[in-house]
């Protein structure tokens, strides 16, 4: 019984020995495993990093009887992540349902994805690999597959947000003018002394009177225009208008010279303009008569333009032609007076100043125009909130208000804001800010939802939506979004879709830099990229001058990889 015993602890120690001896040997020549990864510097697009493991492993490497599990895993400053598992499975002697790697050697590749996150852009990717035998179990050494992630489809350009203000119709000079008719006597010119006295005229005169005694309102200029009916001979009607303006004339003239008006004493205030056959007047008399036939004139007027022929037609209209001079020809028999007149509103430095001390004496439109007069984000807010305070129902007080708490980089503010606008009304601005103003919070999805639910696309809604086709990894679709003008993010969209070249010549187009420096530093990746070594380290520069956060972020960049052991360039990141 004894000496049985011993032969079972020989054969079982025997196979031990021979367990361990197949998972040691297959560590030990774990160097013969090739290794490819795709791509070669893992990069990061629409917040995922994708890898795909290509193995090949030699003859006679794999151990009949053992699995190997493999795990790539991306370690950082701090932590790490791990991706799915990958197993690879000897399938003569292994009862499991894997890939199987025979004696003679084999492949295998693996595909996989994990969430990004910044600690990522200095890491490394490593294989790490479990062999296991029966019930014995051996580590290997950690196999680095690649380093770090390039992360150029972070830098998206959202701080660059479109929202829009809605804009004042403040008008400091608004024009008015004042109309007085003087009416005539058929083929006469003289101003009958009823025609004087009529309410028309009356008001003419107080008007003029106000006007010259007002500080706030300047006489522009006068106009007589005198017609003749198109009834009768045209020289006879070109003379009756010629004098009719004269008459109307010398009286306006005397009335300005009456009420002392000083712009009347030049001779060139006061413009004649004489019409010998109103015929324009006519059709617009006619179209608002209730007059027999007056289809009939006016298909008339539309078929002739002969001034002799439309006449006789008409005319041949007996009982018609008499309502028309009975109840038309006479009214355009006429002199028409008209006073223009500037009324000019307060001075830009008058509205501010009333604005910052007691805002209701002002006019809507004076109010919203406040706050255009300050570049201080915070008074034009204060501005906006008054004109609001105002008056409720503006939709632009409260669309403005949400418009500057996103200047000032409150976005929740802002949502609540455009979300009062939009119980005003529901329109395109309300939500194309609000689009803008959940982009701003991260929120994506909503900010899509709002750009796609316009009554039609605007640059800016469609320049939104390319921001977020960005972040989906959709470069394509994005540069259409951005369309022709020259931009951050459609740089950075032609980058991350290959297209280097059209990149450096958009942010080489680009009018202002702005003065967060991503500008000069994209150009500094496209430098990198074309490995135009004098451009990259012009624009690290220029970049490190807006802001030194980018030294930094460059040092650890692997799109500047190849540059990495360049005495200038580790000074430029110094």
């Amino acid at each position: 019984m004894k000496k049985f015993r011993s032969y079972f602890i020989l054969i079982l120690a025997a196979a031990i020995m021979s367990s361990c001896s197949g998972l040691n040997k297959m560590k030990k020549n774990s160097g013969l495993v090739k290794y490819e990864v795709t791509p070669k510097v893992l990069e990061t697009h629409a917040g995922i990093v994708n890898v795909t493991i290509d193995g090949v492993f030699p003859e006679k490497y794999f151990d009949k009887k053992t699995t190997l599990t493999a795990t790539p895993v991306l370690t950082y400053e701090g932590g790490e992540t791990a991706f799915q598992d990958v197993k690879i499975v000897q399938g003569e002697s292994v009862t499991a349902n894997n890939q199987v790697i025979t004696r003679a050697g084999g492949n295998f590749k693996y595909t996989g994805s994990v969430p990004y996150n910044e600690k990522m852009k200095k890491s490394e990717l490593m294989l790490k690999i479990v062999a296991s035998r029966g019930s014995k179990s051996l580590d290997f050494d950690p196999v680095k597959l690649a380093d770090g992630v390039i992360a150029t489809s972070t830098l998206i350009g959202k701080e660059e947000t479109r929202p829009v203000a809605m804009k004042d119709n403040f008008e400091r000079i608004i024009p008015e003018a004042q109309i007085a008719d003087i009416n005539y006597v058929i083929n006469r010119a003289d101003i009958q002394g009823k025609e004087l006295k009529a309410e028309d005229i009356a008001l003419l005169k107080e008007y003029i009177k106000a006007v010259n005694t007002d500080p706030d309102r300047e006489f522009k200029n006068a106009e007589v225009n005198s017609y003749a009916s198109p009834d009768g001979k045209f020289e006879l009607n070109e003379k009756l208008s010629g004098n009719r303006g004269n008459a109307a004339n010398k009286f306006f003239a005397a009335e300005l010279k009456k009420a002392k008006v000083e712009e009347a004493t030049d001779p060139n205030f006061i413009s004649k303009k004489e019409v010998a056959e109103d015929w324009d007047g006519f059709k617009t008399e006619v179209e608002k008569s209730s007059i027999q036939d007056k289809e009939l004139i006016l298909r008339v007027l539309s078929m002739y333009s002969d001034p002799e022929v439309r006449e006789k037609e008409i005319k041949n209209m007996s009982s018609t032609f008499d309502a028309l001079k009975s109840d038309i020809l006479p009214r355009l028999r006429r002199s028409k007076m008209i006073i223009n007149v500037d009324k000019i509103g307060r001075t830009d430095e008058q509205i501010l100043s009333q604005m910052r001390s007691d805002p209701s004496v002002l006019s809507l439109e004076e109010m919203l125009y406040a706050a255009t007069l300050t570049s201080d984000v915070k008074e034009q807010l204060k501005f906006y909130q008054a004109t609001s305070s105002n008056h409720p129902k503006c939709i632009r007080a409260q669309n403005n208000i949400g418009y500057t708490y996103m200047e000032l980089g409150q976005p929740d503010n802002a949502i609540k804001a455009f979300e009062a606008a939009k119980t005003i009304q529901n329109n395109d601005v309300v939500k194309n800010n609000l689009g803008f103003a959940s982009l701003a919070q991260g929120d994506n999805a909503k900010a899509e939802e709002y750009f796609n639910s316009m009554t039609s696309a605007t640059a800016e809604s469609r320049w939104g939506l390319g921001v977020i086709a960005i972040t989906k990894g959709e470069y394509d679709k994005a540069v259409n979004y951005f369309g022709n003008e020259p931009s951050y993010n459609l740089a950075l969209a032609q980058i991350l879709k290959g297209d280097v070249n059209k990149a450096k010549s958009t942010l080489d187009s680009m009018k202002d830099l702005g003065k967060t420096g991503k500008p000069s530093y994209l150009k500094a990746v496209v430098g990198a990229r074309l490995d135009d070594r004098n451009y990259m380290l012009t624009n690290l520069r220029e970049a490190a001058g807006f802001d030194s956060k980018w030294k930094e972020y460059a040092k650890t960049d692997l799109e500047f990889a190849k540059f990495f052991n360049d005495d200038t360039f580790k000074s430029a990141v110094q």
